[in-house]
């Protein structure tokens, strides 16, 4: 298939867009050591992030799609029912998830770090992919839009990076597993674009995005909820991960302040 111009910058655009995420992951250099203030604090945050993106951008984006495709009413049901099952497929995947022990400590509290952060990677790559298709579609179509999408994706791709690097990084004291992580979850939005290119363009339409947005606005919910959260209160910094949930949630609009 040819490569046109509109299509290499769309296709660059989404590079740079995905591959932000693994700024989040530098935090990691930052720190002196492992405490568990610095852990209460990251997966609060995470769990922020995540409830914020799947209520401010995934969902009203799926419904906004589903609405257009199917009218309003069928359109805000589907869109329910996608979450809904989003979630279940988060339950069902979550039970074969490894369970490893972290290395930081032998305490119960700090146990299954990298499950977490395993969880989160998996959930944030099927989340970038069809922002890659997205990223692609408006470059493609449009320069200046094409960027302004590209921006804003990585202005919230940075801390999602935070939500897979932290606790891979807490769990097996490796740098570089956690950068490796990291990259896996971001390179799936390039990868996406890819594949809107060579495969994919021909059957996205409406219904496809809105219903991919809303599965996986359900998936990122049940991480949030079961997953970051609690984890972040086992610490006994209640109050600190309690502000940091906060501070994800209130950050993730403000990067849309490019569009």
């Amino acid at each position: 298939m040819f490569l046109d111009e509109n299509s290499l910058r769309a296709l660059i655009l989404s590079f740079f867009a995905g591959i932000s995420t693994v700024l989040g992951a530098f935090i990691l250099f930052f720190l002196k050591d492992k405490n568990e203030k610095i852990i209460s604090i990251s997966l609060g945050f995470s769990g922020g992030v995540m409830i914020s993106v799947s209520f401010t951008h995934l969902l009203p984006h799926a419904n906004e799609l589903l609405e257009g495709y199917f009218g309003h009413d069928l359109g805000v049901l589907l869109g329910v029912l996608f979450l809904v099952l989003g979630v279940f497929m988060a339950a069902c995947l979550d039970k074969f998830v490894p369970h490893i022990n972290d290395e930081c400590s032998n305490d119960y509290k700090h146990q299954n770090l990298f499950r977490v952060g395993f969880i989160s990677m998996l959930a944030i790559g099927l989340h970038n992919f069809p922002e890659g298709v997205a990223t692609f579609m408006a470059g493609y179509n449009n320069l200046s839009l094409g960027i302004s999408v590209a921006i804003a994706i990585a202005l919230h791709n940075i801390p999602e990076g935070v939500s897979v690097a932290m606790p891979i990084y807490c769990a097996t004291g490796d740098m570089k597993k956690a950068f490796k992580y990291t990259f896996l979850s971001g390179i799936v939005e390039p990868i996406g674009a890819l594949l809107t290119f060579l495969v994919l363009r021909p059957y996205i339409n409406e219904f496809s995005l809105g219903a991919i947005f809303a599965l996986i606005s359900g998936i990122m919910l049940y991480i949030a909820i079961e997953e970051l959260i609690p984890s972040s209160r086992q610490y006994g910094y209640i109050r600190i991960a309690l502000i940091s949930t906060f501070v994800g949630i209130i950050l993730m609009p403000l990067t849309h302040l490019t569009h």
